[in-house]
């Protein structure tokens, strides 16, 4: 194996107050990206491109060097969650979601208060499914609140969803149910929005009153009674092939580009979450996706030249603001999956990077445009700094005396944090440069 590639999901972050106006990164204790840092190379990366806010599915794509245009979000949902799809067939990602009312078009929270339950998901997707349409059609839930649509036959994808959060590149704070659109003249695209307002209005109907939904209530806890839409596609995605690459992914989206991307793809089920502690699913997740990644490694490091790990957990908490949580999150990858590979490929000259697909800051509880910081492991040596501490004279001329006599001696090392990254010697990158940067397509 020659390099890997660890994706740290949203875990670019602003200063937050919680950490003493520090970023999470900055906050945590990590020896062993620090480590890896020190003796490494440190930059930022646009993932797409300045001032653009990107979704998960355009940075990954962007960063593995494709043209947005060239994938829909619903269509890599579809193919990671095992459906099978033919040309025509409408792919789109789904969240549960609390409104108010259909008339007064709220939105109460996004992801149902992170407590919908495996089962409780399952058996509201089993009643959706039965709802009556003039097409055939599957709803399938997946991770906690997430789930995906797939309208069967002829339909087209130029539309708007109806999660006004995310736009072309741009993310916000969404309170208003957005409306569907057809973003031509064509009739099918109006059919197709149509179509999905006639669903998403039964949908409602189905969970507003289900028992569960009932339940829940009587619990206090927030109904799932909606379903917010976005990511239509109906092309199969057109991706570069990385076929000696092994990916590591876990979640409908990565495991579907990764599959269509040619590599060989390793993932595990997720947990189930079974109590209203979304973080306690969500730490188990990450200890298994940690193990996980490292019992892969292990076992196939010599049959791939590359991999791609991608950690979801990173980016929930800057969602829910919850820089805390994040640092400790990071915390706990750095003494498992980055103790590992730090010990693991300096033998083996395996080069190493370190980044993220979008930050997620915690104040915003949404992506933005502002640039992840990228760590390039290429086995240097320790970085040493020669601090001027006096001159002398020589024939008028003031020469500089270094305080250390030895110019080889180690420095405490270099932090891994977005401030140090902004002023790395790898300068800025786009996404889309990263791989050939840091020499991943040799």
């Amino acid at each position: 194996m020659k390099g890997i590639l660890v994706i740290l999901d949203g875990v670019g972050d602003l200063p937050c107050k919680q950490l003493g106006g520090k970023t999470p990164l900055e906050a945590a204790e990590t020896p062993n990206l620090d480590f890896l840092a020190t003796r490494g190379e440190m930059g930022c990366m646009y993932p797409v491109r300045p001032g653009f806010i990107p979704e998960s599915d355009e940075a990954i794509i962007s960063i593995f060097g494709n043209d947005l245009i060239n994938s829909t979000r619903g269509q890599l949902e579809a193919k990671g969650a095992d459906i099978k799809l033919t040309r025509g067939d409408l792919a789109l990602r789904v969240n549960f979601a609390t409104i108010d009312s259909l008339k007064e078009r709220n939105i109460i929270d996004r992801r149902a208060g992170r407590t919908l339950t495996t089962i409780e998901a399952e058996e509201l997707a089993k009643s959706l499914n039965k709802i009556k349409l003039p097409c055939k059609f599957i709803f399938k839930p997946t991770v906690q609140h997430r789930g995906v649509l797939v309208l069967r036959g002829g339909f087209s994808d130029n539309i708007t969803g109806n999660d006004s959060t995310y736009s072309k590149g741009e993310a916000k704070a969404a309170d208003k149910i957005g409306t569907f659109k057809a973003l031509d003249d064509d009739e099918n695209s109006q059919y197709t929005v149509n179509l999905l307002r006639e669903f998403l209005n039964k949908a409602f109907e189905v969970l507003d009153t289900h028992p569960i939904n009932k339940e829940r209530k009587r619990k206090g806890l927030l109904s799932a009674n909606y379903l917010l839409v976005r990511g239509a596609g109906i092309e199969p995605p057109k991706l570069k092939y990385y076929k000696r690459w092994l990916s590591v992914t876990y979640m409908p989206l990565e495991i579907g580009f990764s599959k269509i991307s040619g590599m060989n793809v390793f993932s595990f089920n997720y947990p189930k979450l079974k109590s209203l502690d979304s973080y306690e699913n969500l730490r188990e997740g990450l200890e298994k996706a940690c193990s996980f990644s490292i019992k892969v490694l292990k076992k196939n490091h010599k049959n791939a030249d590359y991999a791609y790990i991608h950690i979801k957990e990173t980016d929930l908490p800057g969602h829910d603001n919850k820089p805390i949580e994040k640092k400790l999150m990071i915390e706990y990858i750095d003494k498992t999956l980055f103790k590992f590979l730090k010990e693991f490929a300096p033998p083996k000259k395996i080069k190493i990077v370190v980044t993220a697909d979008h930050s997620t800051p915690s104040k915003l509880k949404a992506h933005s445009s502002d640039p992840v910081p990228v760590l390039f492991y290429n086995d240097q040596p320790p970085k040493t700094k020669n601090k001027i501490t006096s001159f002398f004279q020589i024939k008028g001329r003031r020469i500089p005396v270094s305080l250390r006599k030895n110019s080889g001696e180690k420095e405490k090392g270099e932090k891994f944090c977005e401030k140090n990254a902004r002023k790395g010697s790898l300068g800025k990158i786009m996404g889309k440069d990263l791989l050939e940067k840091v020499g991943f397509l040799r």
